[in-house]
């Protein structure tokens, strides 16, 4: 085996981790590997099933692609998505989707249940011309994989004003447990930059929630939150799940463009 094949082989194993010894907190971790395999399969093979939800029905290219990152001297994803052509896969036409997720076929190590605290690590970029808008942008959501799962139970929300905003949104089971809007800060300082975000759940109706952000050049904290009390649970549920990508409304076109939002990695971790 040539020196090649043999750093692809090691960067394929890279991106797919699992501890599983006595002692040990279980650990996926989902990374390009550059080695010419599908995108898609890749995605799927770490985290299960058809681990992805694109729009190739309506615009049949791939929309996850793998490119070769000069900053982090690796390969990673591109999610492309296009304001004029994508929708939510035949399904809904007032909306975009391109993400990747965990859901019912998926190994348990990449659930989240109930009492048990899960800690999600990525790291992403936008695009240094990326628009936000007034109507829903979702690039990260903690969704409930059945029971009631319509509306997220938490979103990373980029939002167009004066100036654009970086959002961490809650929606609890009900009016009375939804907190809103838990931070906001500049999304100016996101833009262009690599980013390394680490949020950490516990599954609850009484549950705990914190997210950290930072910028990868200089470890600059550009979003910071945690919640000792919050409703982190949905009625009827077996399990709650992560997804990245790019979700988006199509009720204010134009502020919106074609965009291609980047991510370095993956890592679900069952912390306790």
């Amino acid at each position: 085996m040539n020196v090649n094949n043999c750093l692809v082989k090691a960067a394929w194993l890279a991106g797919l981790l699992f501890l599983t010894a006595p002692g040990l907190h279980a650990q996926v971790v989902l990374k390009a590997n550059g080695g010419g395999e599908d995108a898609y399969q890749q995605i799927s093979k770490v985290l299960g099933g058809t681990a992805y939800e694109v729009p190739d029905c309506v615009h049949p290219v791939k929309h996850i692609t793998e490119a070769y990152d000069e900053q982090l001297k690796q390969w990673v994803f591109v999610f492309h998505i296009h304001a004029a052509i994508d929708n939510d896969r035949c399904h809904s036409f007032d909306r975009q989707r391109n993400e990747i997720k965990t859901y019912g076929p998926s190994d348990k190590k990449v659930k989240g249940e109930q009492g048990k605290t899960v800690q999600y690590e990525w790291e992403f970029k936008l695009d240094s011309n990326f628009k936000a808008q007034p109507s829903f942008t979702h690039i990260h959501q903690i969704k409930a994989g059945d029971g009631d799962a319509g509306a997220p139970v938490v979103t990373l929300t980029p939002r167009f004003g004066n100036p654009d905003k970086m959002e961490v949104i809650h929606t609890g089971s009900g009016k009375e447990t939804s907190q809103g809007v838990l931070k906001s800060v500049d999304l100016a300082d996101f833009k262009g930059q690599w980013v390394k975000a680490i949020e950490k759940l516990k599954y609850d109706t009484h549950g705990t929630y914190s997210i950290e952000i930072v910028r990868v050049s200089d470890g600059k904290v550009l979003l910071s939150y945690s919640n000792p009390d919050i409703d982190l649970w949905r009625n009827g549920t077996s399990f709650c799940r992560p997804k990245w990508g790019i979700y988006r409304s199509l009720k204010t076109p134009s502020y919106i463009r074609d965009e291609d939002l980047k991510f370095a990695y993956f890592s679900i971790k069952n912390v306790e």
